[in-house]
């Protein structure tokens, strides 16, 4: 009797201690629960980590909750936020090799992205960049999403000319391209952006796939989606923690955060791919939406503006050129394979 007593002191003691060792991380995140497949990317993420962490919790918050959206990575480098779940282009404005890690106009599709991030130098370079800003961030690879459509139109865009003078919520690297062809760009978050449209501050909006611009409503104001994708030919998503909060977490919390953000990953890209064609669908049959294809000659133009752009803006900044140049020599490799083994379309 003795002794079953003592073992039930020592497991309960064991039990206690161990509930006094996890950490406990507040995390915002950009993008609300209520946007399927962005906004339940994050959700998910808390789910998978508390389900196989007993070293580590995440609380999950909504943007404005603790931090605005813009403002998260400042908020979690000075450890006013422990963590936060976002994309990297959100941060385009503050370093300028930012949305390289985020989506590249007519660049890597999701499975050559993830091949350079995971097994090329992009997750090496994905943190040198943070440390290199002086941001004090541990990035984790925690997400990523087939192409997006290329944008929301309150009328038909026959021509280039029919671009310029437009005001244009658009996110990342792609503003820059549109900049250079006449149109006038903003980042506004998701919330955002149905009031300017139905107000008619913007003109036009591209922000994510067609099922999760479904949930924001832009099909009542804006009737004609074009595709493809070009300037988001992939995203990916990062889960940003605190670097000091970081360096206190154990080996294994670190590890189960990794494995966590690796499932996330996946079930993120298959929901979105197996998801939104019933959007599209949707669009057409009942929403009175038409759905237009870039003609070969205005992509054409994109490609060559978003050239310009890149090329303007590896000469400005030196860790811009070594990641495009590092991205750009990865994809001349898997180029060989990627002709050679797919079917062509």
């Amino acid at each position: 009797m003795k002794k079953t007593l003592l073992a039930a002191v020592a497991s309960t003691a064991l039990m206690m201690g161990s509930a006094s060792a996890q950490q406990s991380l507040e995390m915002t995140s950009s993008f609300g629960q209520n946007l399927p497949i962005l906004g339940t990317a994050a959700l998910d993420f808390v789910s998978k980590i508390n389900g196989i962490s007993e070293d580590v919790e995440f609380e999950h918050f909504d943007p404005g909750k603790l931090v605005p959206t813009l403002e998260a990575l400042d908020a979690i480098s000075n450890g006013s936020v422990d963590a936060g779940y976002a994309t990297s282009g959100y941060w385009q404005g503050k370093i300028t090799a930012a949305s390289l890690f985020a989506a590249v106009p007519f660049g890597p599709e999701a499975g050559e992205f993830m091949g350079w991030v995971l097994y090329g130098n992009g997750g090496k370079l994905w943190q040198e960049m943070y440390d290199q800003a002086g941001y004090n961030v541990v990035a984790t690879p925690c997400g990523v999403i087939a192409p997006e459509t290329s944008g929301w139109f309150k009328k038909e865009i026959n021509t280039l000319d029919d671009l310029k003078g437009l005001n244009m919520r658009f996110f990342g690297l792609g503003a820059k391209v549109m900049e250079r062809l006449g149109v006038s760009t903003s980042l506004l978050g998701a919330s955002d952006i149905f009031p300017a449209l139905e107000r008619g501050a913007i003109d036009a909006t591209e922000f994510s796939m067609p099922r999760i611009d479904a949930r924001l409503g832009f099909h009542k104001i804006a009737k004609y989606n074009y595709f493809p994708g070009w300037h988001q030919p992939s995203t990916l998503f990062e889960l940003l923690i605190n670097k000091d909060v970081y360096d206190e977490l154990t080996d294994r919390a670190k590890e189960q955060i990794k494995v966590a953000c690796l499932a996330n990953i996946t079930t993120n890209l298959a929901e979105g791919e197996a998801t939104n064609y019933a959007a599209m669908v949707d669009n057409t049959e009942n929403n009175g939406v038409t759905i237009k294809q870039w003609s070969p000659e205005i992509l054409a133009a994109f490609e060559e503006n978003w050239n310009a752009v890149a090329e303007e803006l590896a000469a400005e900044d030196e860790f811009f050129k070594k990641v495009w140049d590092d991205l750009a020599e990865y994809r001349k490799g898997y180029a060989v394979w990627s002709k050679s083994i797919y079917l062509p379309r």
